[in-house]
């Protein structure tokens, strides 16, 4: 079991958390989620001693074996398989079936267990890491963003390895439908503070937006109360009759203080401007083919209509990008030809793209490069919209995180007008909420879209068409994921057929008098507030056991502080089903 006690962590004068109190307890998935910049790669760090923190206590037990996926490639064997068997004993070495079992289920073939692990893509490398990590038997498992890596038949074969890994896991993830198909808790960090609770990330995103409007309720109520107070001392302060009552008032306001504003959240917001094409047809792909002596596509054809989602997916290093690339006219085919409508203005997102944005404009001369008709206004606005308001935006692009790049590439395409996107990862350098954002966006773009993605939940909710990468070659799909799934399926997986459909019978609601609801939210209002005065004390004391090594008193608290959390939780569902 992890438990911290009253964590902070400062960078300089800025304060990135604090008072962070959480335990990992035995058999628990967790997901750590929160916007980007929140700090949830430095609590990881700060997990593993690979960082330090300003406050607090973080307990580890003697003997407990962490493990997480290494981005730093040191390799120093011959060959893929020598490479993962290192990080075992010397008695287990010829006990290869250990390492093959995860490489296979990670995309490598048996012909690659004797390569070169250097003569790999980065991706492929940092695969090897992690098999490297799961054969060292940790007792718990901290992977940060692993599907960044993987396509999606490796990520379906990690899903099904974490769900049945006998220890503790601790995973960031911007992949929502992932994330809540292996947790069984989420932990995010939320104004500066941790919350953790049971269940899955759409539970604990209820109860945060519950959380603010009861505090802004309250707030006002406040407010009213104090307004009601200061009218009274104002009218009678100054008169013997009802003076001391005034005074009385007025320490009470004193007492009541100022509750804070809640901080303002900023979201990414898109807007995909469309431009009308007339035809039916904006996209021809004739017999397209890449390559040579061994080609990574050939004799790919599919149109793609004016209103067409369509998802491009398979093993990462067989085409994906290239054939978007290659449609889009950024390489040359082989052979074949692509046919564009002469009204098609195409919205273009990838690697290749943010590579060409040019290093010595800022944020704002490279938005308004690709559109001149809009005013500096209208551009700043955009700027706001991909989260650079103020100077942030006359930021100069060569100084630029990946992530910020992305956003600047995004911020491009929101300034043009367009009936086509073409969208190579897009999600890669977004968080959960503003991937939400992206897919709203898609939604209800009037345009084409051909997507490239690893994610089963763009793949489910905004594609209805495919190109799959499958057998060595490309093939059109006329259908959506799961119909692929039921018919088709993954040929390396071995998973049965059979999909499993939950049935959720609908909640009737209760007709229940307005009054007696009102009473009732009171009543639980109430009951949380003393349960939270509670948990402060319970952590007081975890704190104190700590301190003092009662390892009795450390378990019994934590065990408390649990109850005490999933009853607060409980209300405030019970809370938010009366209120709705």
């Amino acid at each position: 079991m992890i438990q911290a006690v009253g964590i902070s962590k400062n960078f300089g004068a800025r304060n990135l958390f604090s008072d962070v109190t959480f335990s990992i307890n035995k058999g628990e998935r967790l997901g750590l989620v929160g916007r980007n910049g929140t700090g949830k790669s430095t609590l990881f760090k700060i997990i593993l001693g690979k960082e330090g923190y300003d406050e607090g206590t973080l307990t580890i037990p003697k003997g407990y074996k962490l493990g997480t996926l290494e981005q730093h490639i040191q390799f120093t064997k011959r060959t893929v398989i020598e490479e993962c068997m290192s990080v075992l004993p010397k008695e287990m070495e010829y006990e290869t079936y250990r390492a093959e079992k995860y490489l296979f289920g990670l995309g490598f073939t048996k012909e690659d267990m004797d390569r070169d692990p250097m003569s790999f893509s980065g991706g492929y490398q940092i695969r090897i890491n992690l098999v490297k990590t799961l054969l060292t038997e940790p007792n718990c498992l901290l992977l940060d963003e692993p599907t960044n890596y993987l396509d999606i038949v490796s990520l379906r074969w990690l899903r099904s390895f974490l769900k049945s890994f006998d220890g503790e896991v601790v995973l960031i993830t911007h992949d929502k439908e992932f994330m809540n198909s292996v947790v069984t808790h989420t932990m995010g960090i939320w104004r500066k503070r941790v919350k953790k609770l049971k269940g899955e990330t759409d539970k604990y995103y209820s109860q945060l937006e519950e959380e603010d409007r009861i505090y802004e309720q309250t707030k006002a109520n406040q407010e009213k109360k104090i307004q009601q107070m200061q009218e009274y001392v104002d009218k009678y302060r100054a008169k013997a009759r009802g003076a001391s009552q005034a005074q009385s008032r007025l320490k009470a306001i004193e007492k009541l203080g100022d509750m804070e504003e809640l901080e303002a959240v900023s979201d990414l917001r898109f807007d995909f401007n469309y431009t009308e094409c007339p035809a039916k047809t904006v996209i021809d792909v004739r017999d397209l083919s890449f390559g040579f002596d061994q080609p990574l596509f050939e004799n790919v054809k599919f149109a793609i209509g004016r209103h067409d989602r369509i998802g491009i997916i398979g093993k990462n290093g067989k085409g994906k990008s290239t054939l978007l690339n290659t449609i889009a006219g950024i390489h040359k085919a082989t052979s074949g030809e692509v046919w564009n409508h002469s009204s098609l203005s195409l919205g273009h997102f990838g690697q290749t793209n943010v590579s060409r944005l040019h290093p010595e404009n800022n944020i704002i001369q490279e938005i308004q490069e690709v559109n001149t008709d809009l005013s500096h206004s209208a551009v700043r606005g955009i700027c706001g919209t991909m989260l650079f308001s103020g100077d942030d935006a006359e930021k100069k692009i060569n100084v630029l995180s990946g992530g910020e790049k992305a956003r600047v590439l995004l911020g491009k395409i929101l300034a043009q007008k367009t009936n086509a996107l073409f969208l190579d990862e897009p999600t890669n350098h977004l968080d959960m909420e503003s991937i939400e954002s992206l897919m709203s966006a898609i939604d209800n773009y009037k345009g084409a879209c051909l997507i490239v993605t690893h994610s089963e939940e763009i793949l489910r909710r905004c594609v209805d068409k495919l190109v799959i990468f499958r057998e060595g070659h490309a093939e059109f799909f006329d259908g959506s994921y799961d119909e692929f799934l039921e018919k088709i399926g993954w040929d390396s997986e071995e998973e049965g057929r059979e999909r499993k459909e939950k049935a959720v019978a609908p909640k009737k609601k209760k007709s229940v008098n307005a009054q007696v609801l009102a009473e009732r939210e009171k009543e639980i209002m109430g009951q949380i507030e003393t349960l939270e005065n509670y948990q402060g004390l319970l952590e007081k004391n975890i704190e104190r056991y700590s301190i003092e090594g009662n390892v009795e008193g450390l378990q019994t608290a934590t065990d408390d502080l649990d109850q005490v959390q999933q009853k607060i939780e409980d209300l405030f569902l019970e809370l938010e089903d009366i209120t709705s």
